[in-house]
C-alpha cells in the first residue's frame, strides 16, 4: 500500500547466555490519522518465536516543540529461563517525549518511560528481586540522516 513497506532482516541477542540468532518478518507504516505502527514477528532457533508491536504519534504543539507518546509490546511464544522472558505477553513499554527540533535532523529531548513486565516475565524479575515496573527519566538527542 501506499504508506506501508513490508520489511525482512535479523535479530542477534548477545547476551546474557549464547547468541540467539532471529529471522524477522513485519510490517510498518502511517495508520489513518497519522499514527505510525510497526509490526514485527521472529522466528529463531528450535522453534522459537517472537512478536513486537509499536506505535506512536506526534502531536505538535508548535512547529518545532513536538510532544511524541508511545507504546511498545512483546510477546514470546516460549519462555526463555537464562534471559529471564516468559511465554505470552512479556513486556509492555509506554513512553512519552518531548523534543524540540532545532533542525529536522537535529532535536534534544527529554521524556519520561514506564515499563511493566507480565506473567512469567514478572515472576522472573521478583525472583530475582528486580521489580516488575520499572519508571525511567530520558534524555537525549534524535539525529535523522
Amino acid at each position: 500500500a501506499r504508506w506501508w513497506d513490508v520489511v525482512a532482516g535479523a535479530r542477534e541477542d548477545f547476551e546474557p547466555g549464547d547468541t540467539q540468532s532471529w529471522a524477522a518478518f513485519g510490517v510498518t507504516g502511517l495508520a489513518p490519522y497519522r499514527f505510525e505502527l510497526e509490526a514485527t514477528a521472529y522466528v529463531g532457533d528450535g522453534g522459537r518465536s517472537a512478536a513486537r508491536f509499536d506505535g506512536e504519534y506526534e502531536l505538535l504543539i508548535t512547529q518545532r516543540l513536538i510532544l511524541q507518546p508511545q507504546l511498545e509490546l512483546n510477546w514470546y511464544g516460549q519462555s526463555d529461563d537464562l534471559r529471564g522472558i516468559g511465554s505470552g505477553l512479556s513486556t509492555a513499554e509506554a513512553a512519552l517525549r518531548l523534543r524540540y527540533e532545532f533542525r529536522r535532523e537535529v532535536a534534544p529531548y527529554v521524556g519520561l518511560v514506564r515499563e511493566r513486565k507480565y506473567g512469567g516475565t514478572a515472576d522472573r524479575a521478583r525472583a530475582e528481586g528486580e521489580d516488575a515496573d520499572d519508571t525511567r527519566l530520558v534524555a537525549g538527542v534524535r539525529l535523522r540522516f
